[in-house]
Parts: C-alpha cells; sequence; structure tokens
C-alpha cells in the first residue's frame, strides 16, 4: 500500500514577496500564503513580529528592512509557538525576544515535539533548515495579557486577547495608527491551521481583535489589508471557516460518527466554499482531527509529533 506525502511536501514553488508600507512606522512582509512578517520602525530601533523558519529565510526579511532603515533591531515578538514563526530568530539578534507566558509554556511542553513535526510536514517552509541553531528559540521577556514596549515616542502593545490558533497567541497593536499584526488568528485567503486551536473560544477572540477597529491589519498569512473594509473581510473570513468546521465536526461527532467520516463528510461541505484557500489540503485534515478532539474528548490540544502526524495522514488521507 503506497503512502500518500503530505499534500504540503509537493508544494515546491517559491512564492513572491511583497513589502508593504501601512504607515510611516509599519511594514508588511508576505508571500502568498507562506507566513508572514510584521515589521515596525519605531523612533531608535525596530520591532519584528514572527521571524520566518530559519535563519537563511529571515535574511530576506532584514534585507527588506535595511531598505527602509538602518535603525538596530532590538525586539522579535513571537506570536505563538509554532516553529515556523520562531526558528528564524537568531538571524536579528535582538536584544530580546517577548512572548506570552502561555506560548512560553508551551514551548517547554511541545516545543522540540512540534519542530520536529513542522519541518516533516512542510520542507519549502523550511530551506537551510542546518542554519537554526541548536534547541528551541526561547523567549527572554514574557508577558501575561498586555505590555506595552516603546519604540522611542511610539507604543506598540503586545495583547493576548483570547485563546484560538493557540492558547498563547499574542497580537501586536499600535493604537496611534491603529495597525494590527493579528498572528495566525487571522488569515487572508488562506487557510487557517487549527491543529493546536481552541474552536469554541476562536470566534470570540477574533470579535476582540475587530473591537480594536484595525484600519490595517497583517494578517498570518495572506496579503496585507489596508483598508477597513479589507480588514473586516479578512475577520469575517476566518470567523466562518472556524464556525463552518465546528458546526460541521460537531454534528457528526454529536451523530456517533467517527473520525475517518466526519473527515469525509466535513472536507465534501468546505471544499466548494475554501477550497482554493492556500494550504486547503494541507490543513484539512489536522484541523478535523482536533475540532473532532475538541467536540469529544480533549478540551485542549494533543502534541503533534512527526509519526502522530504520518498516522493521522495515513489514516484520513489513505
Amino acid at each position: 500500500m503506497s503512502t500518500k506525502t503530505f499534500a504540503s511536501q509537493a508544494d515546491l514553488e517559491d512564492k513572491n514577496v511583497s513589502f508593504t508600507r501601512l504607515s510611516d512606522n509599519a511594514y508588511a512582509y508576505t508571500a502568498e500564503g507562506d507566513p508572514n512578517t510584521g515589521i515596525i520602525i519605531g523612533d531608535d530601533s525596530v520591532m519584528v513580529i514572527d521571524t520566518q523558519a530559519t535563519p537563511a529565510m529571515a535574511a530576506d526579511v532584514i534585507r527588506r528592512i535595511r531598505e527602509v532603515t538602518d535603525k538596530p533591531i532590538r525586539y522579535v515578538v513571537l506570536s505563538h509557538y509554532h516553529a515556523v514563526r520562531v526558528l528564524g530568530a537568531s538571524a536579528y539578534g535582538a536584544d530580546h525576544i517577548i512572548a506570552s507566558r502561555d506560548t512560553y509554556d508551551l514551548i517547554v511542553e511541545r516545543g522540540e515535539q512540534d519542530k520536529a513535526s513542522e519541518i516533516g510536514r512542510f520542507p519549502r517552509l523550511f530551506r537551510n533548515v542546518e542554519t537554526v541553531p541548536a534547541g528551541m528559540t526561547w523567549p527572554t521577556i514574557t508577558f501575561q495579557g498586555a505590555m506595552s514596549i516603546w519604540l522611542g515616542k511610539l507604543e506598540v502593545q503586545l495583547l493576548q486577547l483570547g485563546r484560538g490558533h493557540t492558547k498563547g497567541d499574542t497580537v501586536a497593536w499600535i493604537p496611534s495608527q491603529r495597525i494590527l499584526f493579528s498572528g495566525d488568528l487571522v488569515e487572508f485567503d488562506a487557510t487557517p491551521y487549527a491543529g493546536d486551536a481552541y474552536f469554541q473560544d476562536w470566534p470570540a477572540t477574533l470579535d476582540r481583535l475587530a473591537a480594536l477597529a484595525p484600519v490595517a491589519l497583517v494578517p498570518g498569512r495572506g496579503a496585507a489589508l489596508t483598508t477597513p473594509e479589507q480588514v473586516a473581510a479578512g475577520l469575517a473570513g476566518t470567523r466562518s471557516f472556524i464556525a463552518d468546521m465546528w458546526s460541521a465536526v460537531k454534528a457528526g461527532a454529536d451523530a456517533g460518527k467517527d473520525l475517518n467520516a466526519v473527515y469525509k463528510d466535513v472536507y465534501a461541505r468546505l471544499q466548494p466554499k475554501y477550497g482554493k484557500w492556500v494550504i486547503f489540503d494541507h490543513c484539512m485534515p489536522f484541523d478535523v482531527t482536533r475540532c473532532y478532539d475538541e467536540a469529544t474528548r480533549y478540551p485542549d490540544p494533543r502534541v503533534w509529533t512527526a509519526e502522530r502526524d504520518r498516522q493521522m495522514w495515513q489514516t484520513l488521507e489513505n
């Protein structure tokens, strides 16, 4: 019997990078649905939000930053713990790596397993993985709830507005300009990865993001959203995917169907509406598995390992 490989293992084509100016202080590094990086340039220093997956890939972000400023990169903010977001951190030479305490705790609990899992799933996103230093990327500062970082006179608020993509999700908010960096709480024309999610919490967390009334938003994946109308569309699209997934999986679980049957039903139901989004086929097995877990007997996400990934994929996709 042949083993169907992860959808992402066949995804080898380079994406076109955009470096979008949102204000005098804010930029978005995006790449057609690959993981995004946010940049905030203050009076005296630079903050980077999410680092790319390897130092070699972070080098391209640094090159773009250096086209617009020579100020030192002092702060790296991790929106959450996933390897594809954090393993490029060493390239920036930042003074401080900042994360929520919940994110720190997740790195302790499952960082090593998650790293092996993610690298195995998506080789293109971990090009030059040998440039990643041994061990984990550890925050040097943690916070709970909210903290402000002052880049000279420019305030950046780091906020935990609730669980969603993970329990540690952090957004970066420039209140004076109403620009939001959402991490993977919001995606645009890209499928939310929800393998470590809290489906029942996520919509309310999105409502708290919306209550900030951002005029621009950098999602975790997809193009920068540069008008209030685009921001609203990004929030609505993410919210509808999470809600549609939860209602479909919950109905199947309540009917006593097993994971395999639920997966087939939910894929058929969501594919017409969301199938054109980036990484749909890659995310669906992980998303349905986590959603089924939450709807049945696992309120908190189980740890993904490379071996669990393969077993799950083989069970659902072969």
